[in-house]
């Protein structure tokens, strides 16, 4: 059964959640789900997406402000119940550890690599959704 996938991506800037879209397009892989995206540039708007369910994967800005994706991701991991797996965008490749100490799953440096945020995004996709891979 082929199912449509919900990516959530949070990033106060409107640029940076296009690209993701954009990297990522409505397929990331031929073997992983059509996505629709959700858009959160608060923390608030994302605790209340989580909140109502339905998000397969989180796509989170580490460089967003005043809260960054790398706190937003901690707290989401110890919020909410059966947490969707979490791609981190960090500033460098350097900054991968603080990426594990947030507890996301995968994390893609700044500047956005159109097939290294896709291949990432689909393997999410299908630990989250293996019925549909």
């Amino acid at each position: 059964m082929q199912r449509t996938a919900t990516v959530l991506v949070y990033s106060d800037d409107a640029n940076t959640r296009e690209q993701v879209r954009l990297a990522a397009g409505r397929r990331p892989a031929a073997d992983a789900p059509q996505i629709e995206y959700v858009e959160c540039a608060t923390l608030p708007a994302v605790l209340s997406t989580l909140e109502e369910g339905g998000i397969d994967v989180c796509v989170l800005d580490g460089e967003s402000t005043p809260a960054g994706g790398m706190g937003v991701c901690r707290q989401i991991k110890d919020e909410i119940y059966n947490c969707p797996p979490v791609l981190l965008l960090i500033g460098r490749p350097q900054d991968a550890w603080l990426a594990t100490w947030s507890r996301a799953e995968s994390a893609v440096a700044h500047p956005l690599e159109a097939g290294e945020l896709a291949a990432s995004l689909a393997a999410l996709l299908r630990r989250r959704l293996p019925h549909v891979a």
